[in-house]
């Protein structure tokens, strides 16, 4: 199994339990950041599972070096990893490329936005998170605008998988929902997504939401997300796969 872009390793534990469940074999970590590559070989081995062996490689998916230190892959993961490609559908290309006959890639792309707050939340206008969220969007596209040798993909994922070879092209969503109250890990998330608002996406709003955001996350004031009864978290999160003949 290979888990590209994986970060600081989240679903890395989870394949290498999927692995240790089937027996044992080889996982291969693939980050082009080293100290989240570090950080995810090192959960994964906490886990102190002597079946699976991990494989931590320090690689780009956007460049030809992917082929190199992949080969012959049963399954392939990448989440969230592909939109910050300037090239999507070449490197789709390339991880189709390193699947051994029968082997699986899953790409886990698109879905629905967080939704974390009330539509009214008592500062500034109501309507705050959803402003948020199309101020993402305008971040995004100015991002990938600004991305050397970009190319456009004017169509899905499951196209992109079928362009590169695959075949038995399926997608599936799943739900993530946490109800309010929230629970500390729900709050952590929501504290880090507006701190994230706050680095890229606030240029895109008015400074009234500016200033909200900045009270959302100032813990002496007292509209402090973390000290909030109300916050939530409901989201989906699609995957798409493709599997080579």
């Amino acid at each position: 199994m290979v888990d590209v872009g994986c970060g600081a390793g989240g679903m890395s534990l989870a394949l290498a339990d999927a692995l240790r469940r089937a027996g044992g074999g080889t996982l291969i970590l693939v980050d082009a950041v080293d100290e989240v590559l570090a950080a995810a070989s090192q959960s994964v081995a906490a886990a102190g599972d002597s079946l699976v062996r991990v494989e931590a490689v320090l690689a780009d998916v956007g460049a030809d070096q992917v082929r190199e230190v992949i080969t012959e892959a049963d399954l392939i993961w990448a989440a969230s990893v592909l939109h910050h490609v300037p090239d999507q559908q070449a490197a789709v290309n390339r991880l189709a490329g390193v699947l051994r006959p029968g082997g699986l890639l899953a790409v886990a792309e698109g879905g629905l936005a967080p939704r974390c707050l009330p539509w009214d939340i008592g500062i500034g206008r109501p309507g705050l998170e959803e402003r948020l969220n199309g101020a993402r969007e305008s971040w995004f596209e100015g991002l990938r605008a600004g991305m050397p040798d970009v190319a456009r993909m004017p169509y899905g994922w499951t196209c992109a998988l079928r362009r590169a070879g695959l075949s038995d092209l399926r997608s599936f969503s799943y739900l993530v929902d946490h109800p309010a109250p929230a629970d500390s890990a729900v709050l952590d998330f929501v504290l880090d997504r507006f701190a994230w608002y706050s680095e890229i996406a606030t240029d895109h709003v008015s400074e009234q939401d500016r200033e909200a955001v900045r009270r959302l996350l100032d813990p002496d004031s007292p509209d402090y997300l973390g000290q909030r009864d109300d916050v939530y978290l409901l989201a989906a999160r699609t995957v798409h796969t493709g599997r080579r003949v």
